[in-house]
């Protein structure tokens, strides 16, 4: 086999650094909020992204398989998370009333407040470490292009995806 590069059907340089930038960039964004996050609020932002979530939600309440889907996390991942979650105080696990083939994930009193205990060093960790580092056209031009990244990736996680498939309920 060649080790020389020119002979793979692998990306050209230009191409690459356009990934290697965008892809380390993000690594290393999303180690730096966890740090923070973990000393001082001692949870990592996956955990936190799941309380977020159970907060956001109709009696603040989740079936595990839901939060593991608009989590984008496997049902285990989600299990193990939402035990440590539970062991801590700040979730409890729930059998839906008249539906005995899953479990809910339900945000507790202390869940939430960890949540508001949260929030103000989550939001200062992404300004501090993403926002303030960009300029006005920086942050637009990153919103159009994760917004066209969405639209072909994944269009449901589009800001207001949700609102739209409400609304079609209606």
């Amino acid at each position: 086999m060649p080790d020389d590069d020119t002979e793979l059907d692998w990306l050209p340089t230009e191409e690459l650094r356009v990934f290697r930038a965008f892809n380390r960039s993000w690594q290393a964004l999303n180690a730096r909020i966890d740090e923070d996050l973990k000393r001082d609020v001692g949870l990592p932002r996956t955990y936190l992204d799941i309380l977020f979530r159970l907060r956001r939600a109709p009696g603040r309440a989740l079936r595990m398989t839901r939060l593991a889907e608009i989590t984008g996390s496997k049902a285990s991942r989600i299990t193990h998370a939402i035990g440590r979650l539970e062991q801590a105080g700040l979730v409890r696990r729930e059998v839906p009333a008249g539906d005995r083939r899953g479990w809910l994930a339900v945000l507790t009193d202390e869940g939430l407040a960890r949540v508001h205990q949260a929030a103000p060093r989550y939001a200062r960790s992404i300004r501090e470490h993403y926002l303030e580092l960009l300029t006005p056209a920086m942050r637009a031009q990153i919103t159009r292009i994760g917004e066209a990244l969405l639209t072909h990736l994944d269009p449901e996680s589009l800001p207001g995806a949700g609102e739209k498939e409400h609304k079609d309920q209606c």
